[in-house]
């Protein structure tokens, strides 16, 4: 899913094109509206944006202005600009800069309509890397280097070999032209391949090979980086920024939005998802073993088996709060086993489900999801023995050891599994469980239809990636997040709507529209009738 970005300071437009596009493909693309340069580069910093419309003249910062400032942020995004003046010396500077596109308004929404659908290939057409790995084999042998691979393994499984030594990691670095500095620290990105598929050893080598290739291509403009398969199958880069950018926060950022890319163009071109696990920050060369093996806890934690996603790890000494998180656990479990203890079975599922939510999340730390699975994982073992139930669960040690589960989704279950078990003996009606992020979503957006619900912006309230939880959504539900947004908000306004006293632009800002113009527009694309034509309908019955 590719994501517009519409850039308009006059209000009106920008709505309409809203209204218009946000309709016109929601398998295919995401939107979003600012209605400033400022506003803009806010949602640039929040997440990935693919292609930008935006209107050149503005107040303060300029279309021109805007667009270099996008290229600092994702270098990769599309921009499209939208004036209602011909001048010709714009015009003349737009065509001057890459990936960018000029366009009339006088020229309707059919013509801006069709441009955007021609970016979006040509964007799809980048991704498609069959030329490019066609060359693949040609290569193999250079990358495939059997010692080279050896040099960069004993890095992932024993870093202190050359701790002592900064100079000796160089001289092999410099040795194989890797272009790595042993002084400087490194990100470390894991990523796994999932296919339906069983692939031989050859073939899972030439799709390494391959993958390792669609990276280069799109990471290797700011980065410079090395890639080596581990011992499970699973591909490792070691990555650091190129001299002119600074590591930090925004890096991880545009890493995080580029392997995006990389899932995108690894399933046009190769037909399989790749999961990501990222350092979020860099460590020094010594560090690299912990870093690696916190990698691939993460990827045991994760949800989704299939899915593409990226996942980040926050490797961070607690701070105050944290520390009072971990006290929190403790304290949450106590009021969950009062709840068990009296029959108030809904109150318990709810702090059960809070504590499993905090399992499952994917910007996770690694040492407080343990603190937490082993909290409730001991709680229910001991009201488990305490109740005499080890005949109706008889593998209950299971609880307390995490390592023989295949990932947290299998543990997690396990711990539904007992706490259903345990929910059964206390009461004779057994409670039925919706998935416990997509519930809570769901309520979420259904109390919250006035709010902001953006993809984006549900993504950070529920601590995912926000592709990821657009696909995660239309798995689980069988829906896209937009069309079941827009049901809800149209079974809202239709129920508003028949208060006479409410007045119709009371009703749009209720379910989330602040222009009344827009709410009318997209009542009467889905019901056919405006609101008041609506509202006569009913007079009428």
């Amino acid at each position: 899913m590719y994501r517009l970005l519409i850039v308009d300071d006059e209000e009106i437009i920008t709505d309409a094109l809203y209204e218009t596009f946000a309709r016109y493909m929601p398998d295919r693309l995401d939107v979003y509206k600012a209605y400033s340069a400022s506003e803009a580069l806010a949602w640039m910093e929040r997440s990935r944006i693919d292609i930008v419309l935006t209107d050149i003249r503005m107040p303060g910062m300029n279309g021109l202005e805007l667009t270099e400032q996008v290229q600092v942020y994702w270098s990769h995004c599309r921009v499209i600009f939208l004036t209602g003046y011909s001048d010709f010396n714009y015009a003349y500077k737009a065509f001057q800069m890459p990936n960018v596109r000029y366009l009339l308004k006088t020229e309707g929404y059919d013509k801006v309509m069709a441009v955007v659908e021609e970016v979006m290939e040509e964007i799809r057409q980048s991704h498609d890397m069959h030329e490019l790995l066609e060359k693949s084999s040609e290569i193999t042998c250079k990358l495939a280097l059997l010692q080279q691979e050896e040099f960069l393994r004993n890095q992932l499984q024993n870093g202190t070999a050359y701790t002592d030594s900064t100079f000796e990691i160089q001289k092999e670095l410099d040795r194989w032209e890797l272009g790595l500095h042993a002084s400087s620290s490194v990100y470390v990105v894991l990523g796994r391949f999932h296919s339906k598929d069983k692939h031989t050893h050859l073939e899972r080598a030439q799709i390494q090979a391959q993958t390792q290739l669609i990276v280069s291509s799109l990471l290797e403009e700011h980065i410079v980086h090395v890639s080596v398969p581990d011992h499970y199958g699973d591909m490792v880069w070691l990555i650091q920024p190129r001299s002119d950018t600074e590591p930090g926060s925004s890096f991880v950022r545009y890493l995080e939005g580029t392997l995006e890319l990389i899932q995108e163009a690894c399933m046009t071109s190769l037909g399989i998802s790749v999961a990501f696990a990222l350092g979020g920050k860099s460590c020094q060369w010594s560090e690299i073993p912990r870093q690696y093996e916190r990698l691939r806890q993460l990827h045991w934690m994760k949800i989704g088996d299939g899915i593409s996603m990226v996942l980040k790890d926050y490797d961070d000494v607690l701070s105050n709060q944290g520390q009072r998180e971990f006290t929190r656990v403790s304290n949450r479990i106590e009021v969950m086993s009062g709840y068990l203890e009296t029959g108030r079975i809904q109150q318990f599922y709810e702090v059960f489900e809070e504590l499993v939510n905090e399992l499952i999340q994917q910007d996770v730390n690694l040492e407080r999801t343990m603190e937490t699975y082993y909290n409730l994982a001991l709680h229910l073992y001991s009201v488990i023995n305490r109740w005499g139930l080890n005949q109706d669960i008889p593998d209950q040690r299971r609880l307390l050891h995490l390592n023989e589960y295949t990932c947290m989704k299998d543990a997690v279950q396990f711990l539904y599994q007992a706490a259903d078990q345990l929910v059964r003996f206390k009461s004779s009606n057994e409670q039925e469980r919706a998935n416990a992020v997509i519930h809570s979503l769901c309520t979420y957006i259904t109390e919250h239809l006035e709010e902001d619900l953006s993809l984006v912006r549900l993504a950070e309230l529920y601590h995912f990636n926000p592709s990821y939880l657009s696909r995660f959504f239309k798995q689980e539900m069988g829906i896209n997040l937009s069309e079941f947004i827009d049901e809800l908000r149209i079974r809202r306004a239709k129920d508003l709507l028949r208060n006479a006293d409410l007045m119709v632009r009371e009703v749009a800002l209720q379910v989330g529209y602040e222009a009344a113009h827009s709410f009318t527009r997209f009542f009467k694309k889905v019901t056919g009738m405006t609101p008041q034509e609506f509202r006569e309908s009913l007079m009428v019955r």
